[in-house]
């Protein structure tokens, strides 16, 4: 009988670990900033069709950096899970949180028992009626939940574009004036984001019961000149 091959657990964790930032790592980076009257999600993606940035709720949007077809899972998950509970109970019970806590559980049991974990990094974000309910949960590979509270930045060189965005950020800003802050902080000093290779979105407290709204190419170009 042949001895089994064995691998101490710790290096299998840090093997998978190391597997999934290398993948989320080749993928672009987005943005998430709080403004006055809501959040504004821009998100460096160059394509027209495949959408980084979506709505999951009524005041609630879900964003994804890494593998598409493996956070575009997730999504449709959100989606079918935050209708449920608003059919059942009431629109008012779907909450970020809630959600943040069944991707956390799914990114974990997938990291932890399954071959291959998922190289992606997920935003579940959430408005408020009133400022102070704003929320955003980035969520890792590992289900690791991290709660932001006015920026979050997920993928591509995260720690860079952090530490762009903590430069030039403040509280009170307008939306205008933060998703140009957002794109500055995902381009850098040394090159220049076009429109076609942004998606912004946001969730306005205005924008009536569905909160998500998606920006143009046309305004956005009008935001950034």
């Amino acid at each position: 009988m042949t001895t089994p091959f064995y691998v101490a657990p710790e290096q299998v964790m840090k093997d998978r670990a190391d597997y999934a930032r290398k993948g989320i790592s080749r993928g672009r980076a987005l943005v998430a900033l709080r403004f006055t009257d809501g959040i504004a999600i821009v998100a460096e993606n160059p394509s027209e069709t495949l959408r980084k940035v979506s709505e999951i709720y009524d005041r609630i949007a879900f964003a994804g950096v890494g593998k598409y077809n493996e956070f575009d899972q997730l999504r449709v998950a959100g989606i079918r899970a935050a209708d449920l509970k608003g059919f059942q109970y009431s629109r008012d019970d779907v909450d970020a949180r809630t959600l943040a806590n069944q991707y956390a559980q799914i990114l974990g049991t997938v990291f932890t028992h399954e071959m291959k974990p998922m190289e992606v990094e997920i935003l579940v974000a959430e408005v408020g009626l009133e400022p102070s309910g704003d929320q955003m949960f980035h969520i890792l590979y590992d289900g690791t939940v991290n709660d932001h509270r006015n920026t979050a930045v997920l993928g591509g060189d995260a720690e860079a574009i952090s530490a762009r965005l903590g430069e030039t950020y403040r509280e009170g800003l307008g939306f205008d004036e933060a998703i140009r802050i957002g794109v500055t902080a995902l381009a850098g000093a040394d090159r220049e984001l076009p429109t076609g290779d942004l998606e912004v979105a946001k969730l306005g407290r205005g924008n009536g019961r569905r909160c998500f709204q998606r920006v143009s190419d046309a305004d956005l170009a009008t935001i950034l000149a």
